[in-house]
């Protein structure tokens, strides 16, 4: 089974279903392929650029830390020193906006 990635797609579609559009065909070959002795029944798979973005976005995402531990230390130390301050309101406002945004 090949794959051929070569000569990607440039152009961007338009619209939320174009992260996941990925084509897996299987067709006959063409005649440069025959003429090439490529066999019949070639697998091909064809990304669009927006995928192949998605793909590289999840690699960076998934090789972050799931935890800020400076953050959390930070955090830590200013509880021990009593330095560390509640804000009511934001925390209000932050869940009313994280309310909404999965009410979309």
């Amino acid at each position: 089974m090949n794959i051929d990635i070569k000569n990607l797609p440039t152009s961007s579609l338009k619209g939320p279903e174009e992260a996941s559009q990925v084509r897996v065909g299987r067709g006959e070959p063409s005649r440069d392929q025959q003429k090439a002795g490529s066999s019949a029944g070639q697998d091909t798979v064809i990304l669009t650029d927006t995928a192949a973005r998605m793909r590289s976005l999840e690699n960076t995402v998934a090789s972050m830390p799931v935890v800020d531990s400076q953050r959390v230390a930070e955090i830590r130390q200013a509880i021990q020193e009593g330095s560390y301050e509640i804000n009511p309101e934001r925390i209000a406002a932050k869940m009313l906006d994280m309310e909404q945004a999965w009410g979309r």
